[in-house]
């Protein structure tokens, strides 16, 4: 069995292009976003927030590593900023923030477990890691209790669905191309169907 905590150079550079793809599409994400809150408002930051979360989600899977949502999440944040996103340099606490909620998941299991409800289980703890994050940033406790309750269940939802199940949609196409074969994913699958 592979050395849990040692990276090949492969792992790292699927790694890092997972990141640089998805900081550019969570770029493009966030033109959606403020179309979409100047209709339906501020909860629609809660609404959307799962996508955010995505490539760690996607990358664990694949990798199966310790540290791997963490890393993933961090490069997309660097890609942003370096793509010139308004947010600055705070946006790399943001990605750690939001790749240490998953990656707390993934290390519940041992790194072991990466079924749907473990995908879904990671993007709803990276969703509890930004929400607190975002209450301290934002100063949330002034809201009301309503709302609050209501945004906090909106990106838990957001989370399991927009980070966890669409990932794992998305690792399901990408391991039948045959572009994973030889990593984590493919020998646990072959295991599995053995």
């Amino acid at each position: 069995m592979p050395n849990q905590s040692v990276w090949t150079l492969r792992e790292t550079l699927v790694t890092a292009v997972l990141g640089a793809v998805f900081g550019v599409l969570y770029l493009g994400w966030v033109q959606l976003w403020l179309v979409l809150q100047a209709v339906f408002g501020a909860v629609t930051m809660d609404v959307v927030m799962g996508f955010w979360f995505i490539v760690s989600i996607i990358a664990a899977a694949i990798i199966r590593k310790p540290g791997v949502a963490l890393v993933s999440e961090v490069m997309a944040a660097a890609v942003q900023v370096l793509l010139g996103s308004p947010a600055g340099v705070l946006l790399l606490l943001t990605g750690l923030v939001q790749g240490a909620g998953a990656e707390a998941v993934f290390a519940a299991t041992r790194w072991r477990r990466y079924s749907l409800p473990v995908l879904m289980a990671a993007g709803m703890g990276a969703a509890v890691f930004s929400f607190v994050y975002t209450w301290i940033r934002f100063d949330y406790g002034s809201l009301a209790p309503g709302l609050l309750i209501a945004m906090f269940a909106l990106r838990l939802a957001s989370g399991a669905l927009l980070g966890g199940l669409l990932g794992h949609y998305i690792v399901k196409a990408l391991y039948r191309t045959g572009v994973l074969s030889g990593l984590a994913i493919d020998r646990d699958t072959r295991v599995a169907r053995a």
